[in-house]
Parts: structure tokens; C-alpha cells; sequence
């Protein structure tokens, strides 16, 4: 799974900027694309890496471009976790009235939201709290809200 690409280098010990960042990026210790990352910094928006072996500003120019990937593994997830790639697209429910679809998962810094997509063209933030949300089956291609708790009925 690619959670995000080499962006441009970041001083001179081979760190580089991560752009096109996805919320499953690990932190410091992690492993993407089968390198250690001995350092993460900046923000969760903007990360700053270095990666196992680049220790020079040329090993960063060197890896510009690549995806950055870790293997996709469902074993990796607790019970109540999910892929953020997985939720993207899934209907949107409160009960049985439609509210729409995901567009994608976002982190904010308090908690990590669903952007849903409503049929009238504006937007609704779902934080993913077990208060807010009921239930998300992927088999269905569903997710269950409850609109009171954002104050929507």
C-alpha cells in the first residue's frame, strides 16, 4: 500500500519531505518501502523523514519520486480499525436515510474524520468516534451515523 512519496530532500543527513501523505504513514521505528525510519519530524500534514542507509543529501535527491509502501496486511489492524483506503467510497447512512459518500479519512489533531460527500454538494466532517459512529461494514459498503450527535436533525 503506498502512504505517500519521496518529496524534496531536507537538509543535509539524507531526511526528505513526504508529499501526497496517507494517514497510515508510520511513525518513527516503522518500516516503509523495506527501510527502517530512523527519523520522523515536521507534521502529521508535512512529515520529515530519513530512512535506514541515507545518511547524505544525495541519497535523498536519490530516492525523489518513489512511493513509499508498506505491505497491506489486515492482521496489522485491532477489531475496530480500518484502512483509510477501504472507507473511501462507502455509503453513508443514519439509519435508513442516506447521507452520502466518503470521499476519504482525515486526521485531525484530536481525532481522525470522515469527509462525506452529501448529495447537495456540501460537505460533512464524521468524526470517527464510537458516539458518532455505529457501525462501518465493508462488506456492505456501509457506514452507519448518527446525525443527532452532530447535531444535523
Amino acid at each position: 500500500m503506498v502512504v505517500g512519496r519521496v518529496g524534496r530532500p531536507h537538509g543535509l543527513d539524507g531526511s526528505f519531505y513526504v508529499i501526497d501523505v496517507a494517514p497510515e504513514l508510520p511513525a518513527s521505528g516503522g518500516v516503509v518501502s523495506g527501510r527502517r525510519i530512523v527519523r520522523r519530524a515536521g507534521t502529521a500534514e508535512k512529515p520529515i523523514l530519513r530512512l535506514e542507509g541515507s545518511t547524505s543529501r544525495e541519497d535523498a535527491l536519490a530516492l525523489r519520486g518513489s512511493d513509499l509502501t508498506i505491505p497491506r496486511s489486515d492482521s496489522m489492524l485491532e477489531p475496530d480499525e480500518f484502512w483509510a483506503s477501504d472507507l473511501e467510497g462507502l455509503a453513508v447512512f443514519d439509519g435508513e436515510v442516506a447521507v452520502g459518500f466518503v470521499r476519504r479519512m482525515s486526521a485531525l489533531p484530536s481525532v481522525e474524520v470522515l469527509e462525506v460527500d452529501r448529495p447537495d454538494g456540501s460537505e460533512l466532517l464524521v468524526p470517527m468516534v464510537g458516539d458518532c459512529v455505529r457501525s462501518i461494514d465493508l462488506a456492505e459498503r456501509r457506514v452507519d451515523i448518527d446525525l443527532g450527535f452532530l447535531g444535523e436533525r
